[in-house]
């Protein structure tokens, strides 16, 4: 058989490298441990990508699946560790990007009839290989109601609240669980959310909402103190925003920092 021409390894003449190029929006299976020391199944959307120097035009698309399914038909975090690294490797790059979204599931027990309800949280792994150095983030985006202390302060009958959603960034030393991102933050908000409520578990976390109003402000910096104390988190990123529920537009505040 004659050699197939490799049209990706031929020289470009416009001399302008590439930030990131490769393969997302791939669907992967993704097996993870949970603070229980049970093993969740869910469903990853992965991004892979590496660096394209301006001489090269154009990178090997089936060499980033390749290394995602050298892991097996389902990967862990430790694999998800190690792949920008196989990627710097397979693709001869100087900068691979690695990037896992997938559905967090929790059962969680309502706080008056203690009925158990699954309900989902957003998390990212975000994985950067440069040379020797990589970088692991890892995000919660965490749904939480508040209720407005202004509103609460100038009305005679209740107050206005709305459902909002956290985003929590951080890098660490040692591996944090993903329930101690997420219950940082459901503890800095008015209320957490809840999959299955009875009647008194409504009307506990009503008056709990209203007996703890935060403004988004007031939201971030509560994050941002717990994160501040947790001795394994060295940088952190949060940001929230309110649906607001009496505007025609979302409250939104972020706080980043390197400890």
């Amino acid at each position: 058989m004659a050699s197939l021409t490799d049209t990706q390894n031929e020289s470009d003449d416009r001399r302008i490298p590439i930030d990131r190029v490769g393969v997302r929006g791939l669907r992967f299976p993704l097996k993870i441990s949970d603070r229980d020391q049970h093993t969740q199944h869910t469903i990853a959307l992965v991004s892979l990508a590496v660096d394209l120097p301006h001489h090269y035009k154009g990178t090997h698309m089936s060499r980033f699946v390749e290394v995602l399914h050298a892991h097996g038909s389902e990967v862990t975090v430790h694999a998800i560790a190690s792949m920008p690294r196989e990627l710097l490797k397979r693709l001869n790059a100087e900068k691979a990007h690695v990037e896992f979204r997938f559905p967090y599931f929790r059962a969680k027990k309502a706080p008056v009839s203690q009925s158990v309800g699954l309900i989902d949280s957003g998390v990212v792994f975000e994985v950067n290989a440069e040379a020797e150095r990589v970088d692991f983030v890892v995000t919660v985006e965490v749904p939480v109601t508040t209720l407005c202390p202004c509103s609460k302060a100038i009305s005679t009958r209740g107050a206005h609240n709305q459902r909002g959603t956290v985003t929590l960034s951080v890098r660490f030393t040692h591996p944090i669980w993903i329930e101690d991102l997420i219950e940082m933050v459901e503890s800095s908000a008015s209320s957490a959310l809840y999959s299955v409520l009875k009647r008194t578990d409504e009307k506990f976390v009503t008056e709990a909402a209203y007996d703890n109003p935060v403004f988004v402000e007031d939201l971030v910096r509560n994050v941002a103190v717990k994160a501040n104390d947790h001795p394994e988190i060295t940088w952190y990123r949060v940001e929230a925003e309110n649906f607001e529920s009496i505007h025609n537009h979302n409250a939104w505040a972020v706080i980043e920092r390197k400890k």
